[in-house]
């Protein structure tokens, strides 16, 4: 099922207009870009797209506004760091209906490489619904449609598929391809042993991922706060763990699964407990570690121990492929950190192919200073869960197969 889907590489964008969607939601305080990640992971693909004279106009979402035009969901600091990374002019066309006077004489005036940025398509209230006669009006504006923003391919919008009923030549940018080289043939054809990792605190946000990558992998590790209801499903007591219990059932039916398969399913042997859970988030707590069957009915489990992270670390060193998604515990306070540190650092230290699924777990990978040590870390966290699950992606399905 490797998807081959026509890049950027395969066009010739001379002298056209090329629509790009982009994944430009970045977190913003006051303004300002607090992490820029997302529109320097954009630049490949529009540097490649100005670099063979094509008319290069951006579209993105930010954000969720809920009553259609807002200040502070404005592209405006997208478009301006966007500027200082290209060193050349970036055209904001600042339309509260995207589409608007500012956009038509902004592409109507560009020359051969120039780049426009379009206002917030959230803007729009159609966008979200995929509905006309917004998508007809993006596609109004260009020959050419590639999408690159792996972060929303999961979403049937106007802006990620909608506008493809009206522009027939469309492509993938460098992002949305090495998505899915790396999350696509990672799950579908793996060099193996494959060993696929799980954390987070729901189960309920894993369910379809659990199921697909039993079948897939030959050992599934469940970390985060997600291992209680698990460890529930075994029969222990676990305090007053984070715990779901309309899926124990469920965890129950997963394990099963995995014996018959014969797969190897490792859940945590210890864990990290305290009395309550941080406030604020990264205060100082006391802890200690007891064995995953014996944690005291006033206490939680916040983190793996340190036997698991070693169990953990050693079904990793083994693997030719591994998949991450969620971290092993409440990684923001440092006293917490230590599993998801743990795994992050066993991967930096495998052979492996290495892949982090968006989301916390890249946030704690990145954070955690390991990043230049994994091979791909993903910028979608709902698209590369959807992806693990094995469901087709809207965004991606709509774009031309090579022949």
């Amino acid at each position: 099922m490797a998807l081959n889907k026509v890049t950027v590489d395969d066009l010739n964008v001379l002298g056209k207009r090329v629509l790009v969607r982009v994944d430009f939601n970045v977190p913003l305080k006051d303004g300002v870009i607090t992490d820029d990640n997302r529109i320097k992971a954009a630049l490949p693909t529009i540097n490649k797209l100005i670099a063979d004279g094509g008319k290069v106009i951006l579209c993105s979402h930010l954000g969720k506004p809920k009553n259609g035009p807002e200040d502070k969901f404005s592209l405006a600091p997208a478009a301006a760091r966007l500027q200082e990374l290209l060193g050349k002019t970036v055209v904001f066309a600042n339309d509260d209906e995207v589409v608007g006077e500012n956009a038509k004489k902004a592409v109507e005036n560009m020359q051969n490489g120039d780049v426009v940025l379009l206002q917030n398509t959230r803007f729009r209230k159609e966008e979200t619904k995929n509905l006309e006669p917004f998508s007809a009006e993006l596609a109004s504006l260009a020959d050419i449609f590639v999408m690159d923003a792996f972060g929303s391919a999961h979403r049937a919008h106007c802006s990620t598929a909608g506008v493809t009923d009206h522009i027939k030549t469309t492509a993938v940018g460098y992002l949305m391809q090495k998505e899915i080289d790396y999350l696509g043939n990672a799950v579908e054809t793996p060099v193996r042993p494959f060993v696929a990792i799980l954390g987070g605190a729901k189960v309920a946000d894993k369910l379809n991922v659990i199921s697909n990558l039993i079948e897939k992998c030959d050992t599934l590790i469940i970390g985060g706060g997600m291992a209680y209801t698990f460890l529930k499903a075994k029969g222990y007591e676990i305090g007053t763990s984070l715990v779901d219990n309309e899926k124990i059932d469920y965890c129950r039916e997963m394990i099963e699964k995995a014996e018959k398969a014969g797969k190897q399913l490792l859940l945590p042997i210890d864990t990290t407990i305290t009395a309550d859970f941080p406030t604020p988030i990264d205060a100082e707590i006391e802890v200690s570690v007891v064995p995953s069957n014996q944690i005291p009915a006033d206490m939680m489990g916040l983190d793996i121990g340190t036997k698991t992270a070693e169990l953990f670390a050693n079904a990793v060193k083994t693997a030719k492929t591994v998949v991450w998604n969620g971290p092993m515990g409440v990684f923001e306070n440092p006293i917490l950190a230590k599993g998801t540190i743990a795994v992050a650092k066993a991967l930096a230290e495998t052979d492996a192919t290495t892949i982090i699924g968006g989301g916390d777990s890249a946030a704690a990978v990145i954070q955690l200073g390991f990043a230049d040590k994994m091979s791909h870390i993903s910028t979608g966290g709902g698209a590369s869960l959807e992806y693990l699950e094995g469901k087709v992606l809207p965004g991606i399905d709509v774009i031309a197969d090579k022949n």
